[in-house]
């Protein structure tokens, strides 16, 4: 009997003290802490970005002319450094500066020809952001053609012929682009893309190399820096 009315004592005083400290302090708080949404990795649209790239050239001609004539498609690459600059939503600006490899290859009655262009291709490109990861580009470029590297295969005997211009025709080009781009991550883009002359080259006046434009079907990886 002594032994449960002790224990019911120090339950009084036990409640007691609980009851003068709410009393005292008040109730105690329960802080809630909210979890910080994630960031969203293609969410960057307002940020200017400096970047690098590149990719693949799968390059041949059309004719000026005659769109009867097609020649054969020759693989080279494409690098440089881009900048992308954010107008008004969904709009940015994307200007680049691309060293380009470009040309064809041509069967001929004595041999197989291959004309190999190296050029520095200055985009302009307008980019849309049609939905979160993909973008849409369209725009001018500028072409400077810095070396043309003409080979003649016949048999056993090739003749290459080396030129630091287009003497007889054009070294200025103006293109048009227009591609697509899949944002990987927030850092790493997909590219794919088609270039065209809008101005003729002259070639260099004889049978192997009539009036062209160079057309050039691009793949590759864009990588952005903060």
């Amino acid at each position: 009997m002594k032994k449960i009315l002790l224990l019911l004592a120090l339950g009084v005083m036990f409640a007691g003290s609980v009851s003068a400290q709410e009393y005292y302090y008040g109730p105690r708080r329960v802080v809630v802490r909210h979890r910080r949404p994630e960031r969203d990795n293609h969410d960057d649209f307002n940020r200017v970005r400096v970047g690098v790239t590149g990719g693949l050239n799968l390059a041949n001609t059309v004719s000026g002319y005659d769109n009867n004539v097609s020649t054969g498609t020759i693989a080279g690459f494409n690098a440089g450094l881009f900048l992308d600059v954010p107008l008004i939503y969904p709009l940015s600006f994307e200007p680049e500066v691309l060293y380009s490899q470009k040309g064809y290859s041509a069967n001929t009655p004595d041999g197989h020809f291959t004309s190999r262009e190296d050029f520095i291709d200055v985009p302009l490109l307008a980019k849309f952001k049609l939905a979160p990861g993909f973008n849409f580009l369209i725009g001018p470029q500028l072409s400077f053609l810095t070396n043309t590297t003409n080979t003649y295969s016949s048999g056993f005997t090739v003749t290459e012929q080396d030129h630091q211009n287009n003497n007889n025709g054009n070294n200025t080009f103006l293109d048009g682009v227009i591609g697509v781009s899949f944002d990987l991550n927030q850092n790493v883009e997909l590219r794919a893309r088609y270039t065209i002359d809008f101005n003729q080259g002259d070639g260099y006046g004889d049978s192997y190399v009539p009036d062209y434009r160079n057309q050039v079907f691009q793949i590759g990886l864009g990588i952005k820096f903060d």
